[in-house]
């Protein structure tokens, strides 16, 4: 652990909520009361919170770990510490190297001064000479897309132009150390692509990457790692594609009222969909059993959501199987055998299932999610579904002119010869 670029050990960080003083007879009293008093670091005062708790992981070279977690769960406090914009309550935290940091738009950029001479500044602050800025100046300027306005004092910049400057800078000055917060949902979908093949060449070259995005795709994408917090604390750390599906899971808010006029049961079928990944195109079976508390008559509703993105991928009623409209009678319980061909690129999903009233036309019940499931995969990129490209190479017509091989030419010289 001494020797990884990025260490975080049993690092603990608290934080006082703010205090208001209105009048000088208020201020004094709080001052004397805060020297005098002595406190433990290990001690909560009423005033005081744990913004992280007892965290600690490190990043090795040529890795990218992914810091995920709700709002508020901690992960802009552990990459400040990480930057020594924060001091932990206990613990350490240390980082090895040229460090190339974007953990808030336009931070370190001093508004006044243009963009050509904020990446000169940003150079001295990461400790490079000013021939090793301007050798890698064009290079910024290019990646960052905004050389008509790299003489304009970046108070005027957008959002998104601050974004793509301050990562080109802290992408071309050579860090063993790239730490990146949310910072880039503001740029557009083109760049955010374009910086992750950037973080990945950078990967290739053995820097660290500590990573933190509520976009699960690109940590899916970048990160063989993830560490997710839950108000300061570790809730998960492992493999990435893991840890996101526990994230997800932990998003979707199991939905199941004991008001419902119908109970839902959910079971999968083939047992190894719910204890191991299958391959893409695969079979997943499933059961999915009723019971009435009122007669209803309506259908079964199916859906599949992408835990990593959030999406909702595929919904499908139960009509669509070959079972009819269902109209059952209070006190009934009723079974139902479901299977989806699983054409879906590598991730976790979960299904949905809901029961719709036709007569009422809404949703009675909805257990969401019965059931997840992973797939694994190395045929696409990045991508939701898995259509099973196929190809194969065709004879391509010669040039006029072109009579073939040199075996070809040969033949025909014999046979003009003749």
């Amino acid at each position: 652990m001494a020797g990884a670029p990025i260490v975080f050990d049993n690092v603990s960080k608290k934080f006082r909520r703010g205090e208001r003083h209105d009048s000088l007879r208020d201020l004094v009293p709080a001052l004397l009361r805060g020297a005098l008093r002595r406190r433990s670091a290990d001690v909560l005062e009423s005033d005081e919170f744990w913004a992280l708790r007892d965290v600690s992981f490190e990043v090795q070279p040529g890795e990218a770990l992914g810091i995920i977690g709700s709002n508020g769960a901690g992960k802009s406090t552990t990459l400040k510490v990480l930057n020594r914009i924060l001091k932990p309550t206990r613990g350490h935290a240390s980082v090895r190297g040229r460090v190339g940091a974007l953990i808030e738009v336009a931070a370190g950029f001093h508004p006044d001064l243009t963009g050509r001479e904020n990446v000169f500044l940003q150079g001295a602050i990461m400790g490079m000479s000013r021939a090793d800025i301007a050798a890698r100046f064009d290079q910024i300027v290019e990646f960052a897309e905004i050389p008509e306005f790299i003489d304009t004092p970046v108070k005027r910049y957008s959002s998104g132009m601050n974004a793509r400057l301050g990562f080109s800078i802290a992408a071309h000055l050579q860090p063993d150390v790239l730490i990146i917060d949310e910072v880039l949902s503001v740029g557009d979908m083109r760049f955010q692509e374009k910086c992750v093949r950037r973080m990945e060449e950078f990967l290739r070259q053995g820097t660290a990457i500590a990573f933190v995005s509520h976009n699960l795709s690109a940590v899916r994408q970048l990160c063989s790692r993830a560490l997710m917090l839950k108000r300061g604390a570790i809730a998960a750390f492992g493999p990435a594609e893991e840890v996101i599906a526990d994230y997800g899971r932990a998003q979707l808010e199991r939905t199941v009222s004991s008001n419902d006029p119908v109970d839902i049961d959910f079971e999968f079928t083939n047992r190894k969909v719910a204890e191991a990944p299958i391959r893409s195109g695969g079979t997943i079976q499933f059961k999915v059993g009723l019971r009435c508390r009122r007669q209803f008559r309506g259908l079964i509703g199916i859906v599949v959501w992408d835990l990593a993105k959030g999406l909702y991928i595929y919904g499908v009623a139960s009509d669509s199987s070959g079972i009819g409209e269902l109209d059952l009678a209070a006190g009934t319980d009723s079974e139902y055998e479901f299977a989806l061909t699983g054409n879906l690129a590598r991730g976790s999903y979960a299904i949905e299932i809901n029961v719709f009233d036709s007569a009422q036309q809404q949703h009675i019940a909805r257990l969401n999610p019965a059931g997840t499931f992973t797939i694994v995969e190395r045929d696409t990129y990045n991508s939701i579904a898995n259509l099973f490209l196929s190809g194969k190479a065709i004879e391509s017509s010669r040039p006029a002119g072109d009579v073939g091989s040199a075996a070809e030419r040969a033949r025909l010289s014999l046979l003009a010869k003749e």
